[in-house]
C-alpha cells in the first residue's frame, strides 16, 4: 500500500510541476501515472548502474553529479513515454530537482511514522 501511495504522490507532484514548468509536458494525468511507474523502474534498475559509473565524478563534484544523474533518468523516461515531452537537459535538471524536493516533502507529510 505504501508503494501505491508513493507512486500516486509522485504522479500528482509531477503533473502539477508540468503546469508550472513551461517546457515539461504531459498529455494527461494518466501519463503522470505512467511516468511515476517508469521513473520507479528506472530508479530501481538504471540509476544504480549510472551512480556506480559516475561515482568518481560524484565524489569530485561533492555530490553535484548525482543531480545530473537524476536529470538523465528523467530524459530516459521521456524517451520511453511518448505522451511526455521535456525540452532539453536543463529543463529535465530543473524538473528533477523540483520533483525530488516536493515529492520528499509530500512523502514526509503522508508517511505513517514507521
Amino acid at each position: 500500500m505504501n508503494l501505491i501511495i508513493r507512486l500516486l504522490i509522485t504522479a500528482i507532484v509531477a503533473f502539477l510541476l508540468t503546469k508550472i514548468l513551461p517546457s515539461v509536458h504531459f498529455d494527461g494525468f494518466s501519463t503522470a501515472i505512467i511516468f511515476a511507474i517508469v521513473l520507479g523502474l528506472l530508479n530501481l534498475i538504471v540509476k544504480p548502474v549510472l551512480s556506480l559509473f559516475g561515482l568518481p565524478l560524484t565524489i569530485i563534484t561533492l555530490g553535484f553529479f548525482a543531480l545530473v544523474i537524476n536529470a538523465i533518468i528523467i530524459l530516459i523516461a521521456d524517451y520511453f513515454i511518448d505522451s511526455m515531452m521535456v525540452d532539453g537537459f536543463w529543463w529535465a535538471f530543473i524538473f528533477s530537482i523540483a520533483l525530488s524536493i516536493v515529492t520528499s516533502l509530500a512523502n514526509s507529510m503522508f508517511s505513517d511514522g514507521d
